[in-house]
């Protein structure tokens, strides 16, 4: 009988390990809401859970925006906070609590300054500390930060993009305050000119800190000490031939059995404009895009693995942020946010190392760095924002099975009813720039529109009716969030008293 009970868990065991793959293969993105921020774009996104209630940060030029996240994905605008300076963006914004106290530690970019916020009750901030750039401390231009937990203490990683660049480490005490521990200056060796990723893995009782160097086309690693001081084990250069590290971006790590791994993204240098100084290293080779896997020996030290190449079947062109989106005994599910596809790409990484591309949605925006994954009761969301100035959102999706919509369209309803002081003139102009969608926008497939002719009473004074039609969800979002559909919301939006959106999915005939 325990022979036989022995069997039978084993098979349950592989049955939810066939099913968990099988799952994961066919997981995509749903939109559930979107909010305006304060800010003047979003370029980094965060997330925390305090007491139960889960929090979104929306750091970018000027501003950081709170919101509550509920188990439904959707936002609830809770607090604004100004930089330092009114400068910005936010960037590399991370929240972590030390010895029992919430913090969000902000990297202000061209505030060349770190500062700190206490998380108080109701997700709002309250600034505590403000380290300015120094010499020594390579925090001009800073982008990306680290929290490093020790065993007696817990230290701040920051990294950045500035003249003299380089890899800084704090101490941060008990009341969010920072104090220097150790700077190591980039130089023809390491990588940590414009680090735009860190991450870290234990191995044995020791940490390592992993960077990637956006200049140097490269990642590095370094082991980090007890009281914070580190140094340097190995770097891993970008080639001619099979490397996929021209312009390093994002780093992410994952652990799948007894294998480490560290996920290393690239926003080519070909994609930057070549007339301007902004890159440093003209003579880079483009081989194509492709996400790099790394193995970590047990010294802590980079092997190169594998790439998953860009191909017609993948958004893979400008990866910006890399998030690990859920893990398992075997495999984990990675959401790739790209700037040039404008698009996120959730991928497979398998025990032996080996990615693979699952289902992609394009969102209709740029991701910078904006993208943050959460989970809320076993529900997986994904939280992503826009360096554009013409967009001005944050925005939530679930990551769920893919609904099989072969053979079917989808129809966007729009009812609008306008203001009773709005001008015939201001109605017959708002008609004809809806209408002029279709010319702007090539993912309507159709549009059709008209004056409400009811005569039953139930209109409920709507008066208008527009009806779009999308091939895929792709094209839905494209329109959303398409310069030409913000501009003329932007335009209307004062004649308007209220609007009924509705949408559905039919099969073509």
């Amino acid at each position: 009988m325990n022979s036989l009970k022995g069997y039978f868990l084993i098979g349950l065991a592989l049955l939810s390990q066939i099913g968990s793959a099988q799952v994961s293969d066919e997981l995509t993105l749903y939109r559930k809401d979107f909010k305006n921020i304060s800010g003047k774009n979003t370029v980094s996104v965060t997330s925390y859970e305090k007491e139960g209630t889960h929090y979104v940060f929306a750091g970018g030029a000027g501003n950081i925006d709170v919101y509550s996240l509920n188990k439904e994905g959707q936002l609830n605008p809770i607090s604004n906070h100004e930089l330092y300076k009114k400068k910005g963006p936010a960037r590399g914004m991370v929240a972590d609590n030390i010895n029992g106290t919430d913090f969000l530690f902000v990297a202000n970019k061209h505030g060349n300054v770190i500062e700190t916020f206490k998380i108080l009750d109701s997700g709002s901030l309250k600034r505590v500390s403000l380290v300015e750039d120094t010499e020594e401390t390579h925090l001009g231009t800073a982008i990306t930060l680290q929290v490093v937990h020790m065993k007696q203490s817990s230290f701040l990683f920051v990294g950045g993009l500035e003249n003299t660049p380089g890899l800084s480490c704090f101490k941060i005490e008990d009341d969010g305050k920072l104090t220097h521990v150790q700077s190591m200056k980039d130089d023809e060796n390491i990588h940590t000119d414009g680090i735009i990723g860190m991450f870290i893995h234990q191995i044995k009782g020791k940490t390592f800190l992993y960077t990637g160097g956006f200049q140097d086309n490269g990642v590095s690693s370094f082991r980090v000490y007890e009281n914070g001081t580190f140094k340097n084990i190995n770097n891993i250069s970008d080639n001619t031939t099979d490397r996929y590290l021209t312009g390093a971006y994002p780093v992410t790590g994952v652990t799948l059995g007894n294998n480490k791994y560290i996920v290393v993204g690239h926003r080519h240098h070909k994609y930057y404009d070549a007339t301007t100084n902004f890159i440093k290293r003209k003579d880079f080779t483009y081989h194509g895009d492709g996400v790099s896997v790394f193995k970590v020996n047990k010294k802590g030290a980079l092997v190169p693995h594998f790439v998953l190449k860009d191909d017609e079947n993948t958004k893979l062109s400008g990866q910006t942020r890399i998030e690990v989106v859920s893990t398992n005994a075997t495999e984990a599910v990675l959401a790739v946010g790209t700037r040039d596809d404008a698009s996120i790409q959730l991928v497979k990484l398998n025990e032996e190392g080996i990615l693979s591309p699952i289902n992609y949605l394009e969102t209709g925006f740029s991701i910078y760095y904006g993208l943050r994954s959460h989970r809320i009761d076993n529900q997986d969301f994904l939280i992503a924002g826009s360096n554009q100035f013409d967009m001005n959102k944050v925005v939530s999706y679930t990551i769920s099975p893919k609904i099989n919509r072969e053979g079917q369209v989808l129809r966007h309803i729009v009812n609008l009813k306008y203001k009773a002081d709005a001008t015939k003139e201001q109605v017959n102009e708002a008609e004809m720039a809806f209408e002029n969608l279709k010319n702007e926008i090539s993912e309507i497939q159709s549009l059709e529109w008209g004056i409400n002719d009811s005569e039953e009473g139930a209109s409920k004074g709507f008066t208008h009716t527009f009806t779009l039609t999308f091939s895929n969800e792709h094209g839905r979002e494209i329109y959303l969030f398409h310069k030409a559909h913000l501009d003329l919301v932007s335009k209307i939006g004062p004649i308007i008293e209220d609007v009924l959106v509705m949408d559905y999915w039919t099969t073509i005939e």
